[in-house]
């Protein structure tokens, strides 16, 4: 089969970045589907294992979002079916999504949204499951919660934050308050549902004070070590920081007179290590797809390619390096 994958470690223009190759069809496992891809999107990521993590394999195929139709199950499967149209996020131990065909575990995999196509549908999985998990797992808000409380999106116009904020604002009651520097951005989150917009380039502690709030949540999705002591400063006592990047150092004493609490989200832990309620992404999934169909969430796709070739998913690798994307860019997939 066709796939797009890398050689060597390095940046996307580098010799043995992505290319175009042949490559043996994946082997189906007893709770695999193999699905035909017919969209991808590029998250953070795609970028930072083709820079630092050696191809596991010959392939080195990336890729952490699908939609595509199943064309065979394995002999475990008992939610879908072949013909069925599905989307998911994948897992960061196995070959990615940029490649005709893909297996994945059933159990993190969810209907795709009938509203949508293909490629709109592989911008939600990654980000729709980090976010909720950040909201009810890491915050441990309940569904109608929230109330009188306040949650900091620090980087709201990314794809996380995107659907972060969405889903803050139709499944809880909490005040949002998302950062954006640019006027494009300002404008995105508050279509998102932002109900307060500050600037993540100017005194995070003394304009969230200006507006007179205090988060009992923050979610740290950029930049947190830069951000750190304002957060420190800004957050309620007793309150919880959740952040999903990967800050070079991280001095947590400061938070001790808050009694703070801190946890990273990574929404590929379920499936690295085979929880026992790895189910849970497929239910979040399937929720989603709901939410999409009955128009309580909207797309977060601001980009999307005709065609994926290895120009068009080079760019796409560029744009997710600048750190200026908005909302999800996405891809038709290898079998479109």
């Amino acid at each position: 089969m066709r796939a797009i994958g890398y050689k060597n470690i390095g940046p996307v223009d580098g010799s043995g970045a992505l290319q175009m190759m042949d490559v043996p069809s994946p082997k189906v496992g007893p709770h695999d589907l193999l699905v035909a891809v017919k969209g991808i999107s590029v998250n953070p990521v795609d970028v930072k294992l083709r820079e630092a993590r050696a191809p596991e394999d010959v392939s080195g195929i990336l890729g952490f979002d699908a939609a595509g139709t199943v064309v065979e199950v394995g002999p475990e499967v008992s939610t879908y079916a072949v013909g069925d149209d599905v989307f998911y996020a994948g897992d960061v131990t196995r070959a990615g999504t940029n490649a005709e065909l893909h297996a994945v575990d059933e159990r993190i995999v969810g209907r795709k949204p009938n509203k949508l196509d293909f490629s709109e549908s592989a911008g939600l999985p990654l980000t729709s499951i980090t976010a909720w998990e950040m909201l009810f797992d890491s915050f441990r808000l309940t569904e109608n919660g929230g109330d009188g409380q306040c949650l900091l999106v620090i980087g709201g116009a990314g794809g996380v934050g995107s659907i972060l904020i969405q889903l803050a604002k139709t499944l809880t009651k909490l005040t949002v308050i998302a950062t954006a520097s640019r006027p494009e951005t300002e404008d995105w989150v508050r279509k998102m549902g932002a109900d307060l917009v500050i600037n993540h380039r100017d005194d995070l502690a003394a304009q969230v004070k200006q507006l007179g709030q205090t988060p009992t949540y923050v979610a740290a999705l950029t930049g947190t070590d830069q951000h750190w002591p304002a957060i420190v400063e800004l957050i309620a006592p007793r309150g919880h920081i959740a952040l999903i990047d990967d800050p070079k150092s991280l001095n947590i004493a400061p938070a001790k007179p808050k009694a703070l609490t801190i946890s990273w989200e990574f929404m590929f832990t379920r499936s690295m290590f085979q929880t026992g309620d790895i189910a849970v992404q497929r239910d979040v999934l399937n929720r989603v797809s709901q939410m999409i169909d009955a128009g309580t969430l909207q797309s977060t796709i601001t980009k999307c390619a005709d065609v994926l070739t290895v120009e068009t998913l080079s760019q796409a690798h560029k744009l997710q390096e600048s750190g200026r994307v908005i909302g999800k860019q996405v891809l038709p997939g290898l079998s479109s």
